[in-house]
């Protein structure tokens, strides 16, 4: 039962972690409909961002989270404006192509920036204990990890599904010209929309740096990871992505638990068997 509860415990934290960076690219590929490989680059901009401030520049932990999510936003509006803009309505080959080639030149510009080494990020003294949960302890850090994934998925839910922002955005998805029509501005609409996915890529990558450390390949590692997590969830899905990062994080930790030899084949097998019951995903929006 001990052993249960601990990969229950690791496997929360680990599947919120997942969360936070992967919603974003659920927004672009659900609600924006571009599919963007480059997400994980954005997600270790922030961690590089977010490692110098706090090693190199003093600064302390909050700043260093607050810089690494502008500063990755400011570098990703222009991105927007002259790439992304390019292929929104684009077929999804020409989307993946353009996103993975700015994938390897972020990758490129990163390591001749910062360096090609692991990068860590000091975690403050409020961060750095643990709380005890009777059966076992949890870092303090993972529990604001899992707190911080809480947060994320209430507040765009609601921004998405309560708000007039929210109704905007899904209009223009579901019909820019008339969107446009109507008085919505809908490159604004866009705009705001990619900067919020990337700025919650570049949060996730400095809060989750404990279990998916920042390191020179960081977003070709994880790329097929997020992938994968957006579209067991179903894309544009807020509940669809977290019920799929807490469902493969469990199943992933438990494996590496009780089976570590095996690697990571049980949490392919579980998206392999998800995705042939539910193609679209498990609670995938309307088309």
């Amino acid at each position: 039962m001990q052993t249960v509860l601990s990969i229950a415990v690791d496997a929360l934290a680990y599947g919120m972690v997942l969360f936070v960076i992967s919603i974003g690219l659920s927004v672009t590929m659900g609600l924006m409909r571009v599919t963007n490989l480059a997400h994980g680059a954005f997600a270790m901009i922030g961690g590089y961002i977010a490692s110098y401030a706090a090693r190199d520049l003093g600064l302390g932990y909050a700043a260093a989270v607050l810089l690494a999510v502008v500063g990755t936003v400011i570098i990703a509006i222009p991105l927007e404006r002259l790439l992304y803009r390019r292929i929104y309505g684009a077929p999804e080959l020409t989307q993946v192509l353009m996103t993975i080639g700015i994938t390897f030149c972020i990758i490129g510009i990163a390591n001749y920036v910062f360096g090609p080494t692991l990068k860590t990020i000091p975690l403050p003294p409020a961060l750095q204990g643990s709380i005890d949960l009777g059966f076992r302890t949890i870092g303090t850090q993972r529990a604001f990890a899992i707190l911080c994934g809480l947060i994320v998925a209430l507040g765009l839910w609601f921004v998405i599904e309560r708000t007039s922002f929210g109704v905007k955005l899904r209009a223009s998805v579901d019909n820019s010209a008339m969107a446009a029509a109507l008085g919505v501005r809908t490159e604004i609409v866009y705009a705001v929309s990619f900067a919020v996915a990337v700025g919650l890529a570049a949060f996730g990558g400095v809060v989750g740096a404990e279990l998916l450390p920042v390191e020179p390949y960081y977003a070709l590692r994880y790329m097929v990871t997020f992938l994968v997590v957006v579209s067991v969830g179903g894309t544009g899905s807020i509940p669809g992505a977290l019920i799929a990062c807490l469902l493969l994080g469990g199943i992933d930790t438990a494996g590496r638990y009780l089976m570590p030899e095996y690697g990571e084949f049980f949490f392919y097998l579980a998206v392999i068997a998800i995705i042939c019951v539910f193609p679209r995903g498990l609670a995938a929006r309307a088309k």
